[in-house]
């Protein structure tokens, strides 16, 4: 896999390789090492002078009139392996970084704002991004040059020569810089369009048509590698398929869903995927592992079984479930943030995928009787056939066509299967483990908790819950403070920085989800402040928008608007849902209108590039579609509504109670000896009804009789 770098000097290429790990040597230590960030801790013995990004070491850079490098990535990224391998690790390298420049190192999960910021830089001067993403800025942070991975030579080339540059025609130089931060403030820019339309049905039906264009309806995915799983847009088409009987949609999440959860970017013997696949197939993956991917793929999965019924689609939220739980939770209920992708192989060398892979003989020796039947599940040939002699499990048939082929039955290889991924986890979980990146970030636990609670109500596994509650206690307790701000990280104990738009929006919708789940007040209302502070402290009047960061903090050349949806959606349009649900709630808080007027601002692009926008376009539905308040109200609230929420219903919301309550939704609906529920469209009910039944046949009467 090669990738184009662009830099304003010359030209890159990159190589790809692996590297052998040398034994740690603390001969130099510089300041990193007083951080808690894993990413930040692997270069705190570097001989570069790395310090991380903080006031006083901008305002040093800005007495001494030096040029800042900035490198950024995050403890997963195999290319920042590589590079600090190749560069950072190397003194002759160091001598000119530490003459020349302030060297700044930044975790971007700990600082997505300043990520968001040069990232953007570095698309606009190369047309691509990636990690590490390195730049050089002037002293106030401006940036100037970008690129991701360079090779050492050419790194200790290009910077001699930005240092020359500077040196020599420092008004060139700011010439650049004066550019970028025009084309940073642009790219941020949201421009209201004057009395637009709200989007209509046939708008959507004529976006999908042109987002349909990219889709694999063969192998899933888009017509392209490497392939990301892409969980908003999934999930997007699912509501869009089911809600508008479009089967060719359909057809194509289950193609995806199928393929994905067939190849080798899910972990077959551990659970959990893998960020995106290098291939067309989802065979190969790049073997990192982050908790916003598999959070996120649980809620996709867990809708996807309700939806459907395939069994297929419930394992997979079974087996990520678990993998979090024994991987990447900590003791008080925290989820860290991700696996490396690289672990020791058997001659201690750093290699990428190392403690997943198999070779064919050690299969064959561990399995023995079952390698036969094994081998036709996972592919243990050439399909399956990765580099050096090393498989990566896929399977590309049904179990009913592998246990035809060897004249057995169904549950015969089930069990069969099951008992050979229970010896090959055992024998695997000797070997040496990646590095686990242990740091807990509140979004991301966000994304987790509301994983953890469609799964819950999906499957029915009371479990869930539980493990759901216990995180929700756990950020309540260590994330957020006592006058309601949140923090975006925790690490030993303290939470240091202040929460982004991400941190509160996330959190927010999965405590309105709780809410629903549990009919307990307190998640309802304490997703209530949440999205009051955004409104206090993120609002842009102007757009009707919110920015990344608070009005409290600091921010460098703008305060970012993250708009377009990608792996994660964007914080905006989290928000812009939530917002709307609560309104449900709160009908006299003014939520449907920010919400409406969220959405307006982003219409003209979502039309253009609906696959960018797609969890923004939820709402489309939402305001196309009737959405439907469901009010349970007596002694049976709480099993009446599990009942109900096992069904795939993506354009409702449940309140509950078995007494009297204040909520607007429930008030005067109590009668005593009765369990009633209402179904509602804007606070505007039916007759009430006892049975579930009844209740499925107004929300899906093509449905009704579904249980």
């Amino acid at each position: 896999m090669k990738r184009l770098l662009i830099c304003l000097i010359f030209l890159l290429p990159l190589r790809g390789s692996t590297q052998k790990t040398e034994p740690m040597s603390h001969k130099y230590t510089n300041a990193l090492i007083q951080e808690t960030s894993p990413y930040l801790l692997q270069h705190a013995h570097n001989p570069v002078n790395w310090e991380a990004w903080r006031p006083e070491v901008l305002a040093r850079a800005r007495k001494e009139n030096k040029l800042i490098l900035v490198s950024i990535g995050y403890a997963a990224c195999h290319w920042c392996h590589v590079m600090e391998k190749e560069c950072f690790e190397d003194e002759e390298v160091a001598e000119i970084m530490n003459a020349h420049f302030i060297n700044i190192k930044i975790d971007r999960e700990e600082r997505p704002d300043i990520d968001h910021i040069y990232m953007d830089a570095l698309q606009m001067m190369t047309g691509s991004g990636g990690w590490p993403l390195n730049i050089v800025a002037l002293p106030d942070g401006r940036p100037f040059w970008g690129a991701t991975y360079v090779q050492k030579a050419a790194w200790m080339k290009v910077l001699d020569q930005l240092q020359e540059l500077y040196q020599n025609d420092p008004e060139k130089v700011m010439g650049y810089a004066q550019s970028l931060e025009e084309g940073i403030k642009a790219v941020n820019l949201v421009e209201l369009p004057k009395d637009a339309p709200e989007m209509t049905r046939e708008n959507l039906e004529v976006a999908l048509n042109k987002w349909s264009q990219y889709f694999d309806h063969r192998l899933g995915g888009y017509n392209r590698a490497p392939k990301f799983m892409m969980p908003a847009n999934l999930n997007f088409l699912l509501h869009y398929g089911t809600a508008l009987k479009d089967e060719k949609v359909l057809d194509y999440v289950n193609t995806t869903l199928t393929k994905m959860a067939y190849g080798g970017v899910f972990d077959h013997i551990g659970g959990g995927f893998s960020r995106y696949s290098v291939d067309t197939k989802w065979h190969i993956p790049h073997f990192e592992k982050m908790l916003y991917d598999n959070g996120q793929l649980v809620s996709l999965y867990a809708e996807a079984y309700a939806a459907t019924g395939n069994p297929l689609y419930r394992n997979v939220v079974e087996e990520t479930i678990a993998f979090v739980q024994t991987e990447l939770m900590d003791t008080s209920y925290g989820f860290y943030s991700s696996l490396d992708a690289d672990s020791l192989n058997e001659l201690s060398e750093l290699q990428e995928g190392a403690y997943y892979v198999w070779q064919q003989e050690e299969l064959q020796q561990l399995l023995g009787d079952s390698y036969d039947v094994f081998k036709s599940y996972y592919n243990i040939n050439n399909y399956g056939l990765w580099e050096h002699g090393n498989y990566v499990l896929i399977r590309d048939a049904t179990d009913e066509e592998i246990a035809k082929k060897h004249n057995m039955a169904v549950e015969a290889l089930e069990t069969l299967i099951k008992d050979s991924k229970n010896l090959l986890y055992a024998v695997r979980a000797k070997r040496n483990k990646p590095r686990l990146d242990d740091k807990i970030l509140t979004s991301w636990n966000g994304l987790m908790l509301s994983g953890l609670l469609d799964a819950h109500m999906y499957l029915g596994e009371a479990g869930y819950l539980d493990l759901a509650l216990k995180n929700a206690e756990f950020i309540q307790k260590h994330l957020i403070s006592e006058n309601g701000s949140i923090y975006h990280n925790h690490k030993n104990g303290e939470s240091t920085i202040n929460g982004f738009l991400e941190d509160y929006v996330s959190v927010a919708e999965a405590f309105l989800k709780l809410y629903e789940v549990t009919m307990d007040d307190r998640w309802l209302f304490s997703s209530k402040e949440l999205l009051d502070v955004c409104i206090k402290d993120f609002l842009d009047p102007n757009s009707g928008l919110f920015y990344f960061t608070s009005s409290h903090d600091d921010y460098i050349i703008r305060r970012t608007i993250e708009k377009a949806d990608n792996v994660i959606p964007a914080s905006n349009s989290i928000l812009a849902k939530t917002l709307f649900k609560m309104s449900r709630f709160f009908p006299d808080e003014g939520y449907e209108e920010r919400s409406r007027k969220m959405f307006l601002a982003i219409r003209e692009p979502a039309l253009e590039s609906a696959q960018n926008y797609a969890n923004w376009l939820h709402l489309a539905l939402y305001l196309n579609r009737p959405f439907y308040e469901v009010a349970i109200v007596g002694e049976a609230f709480k099993e009446k509504a599990q009942t109900l929420q096992r069904n795939y219903l993506p354009n409702s919301i449940f309140a509950g109670t078995d007494s009297e309550s204040q909520l607007s939704l429930l008030q005067n609906r109590y009668v005593e000896g009765n369990t009633l529920i209402y179904v509602c469209q804007h606070g505007s009910c039916k007759l009430p009804v006892s049975e579930e039944q009844e209740v499925l046949e107004q929300l899906i009467p093509e449905k009704g009789d579904k249980q």
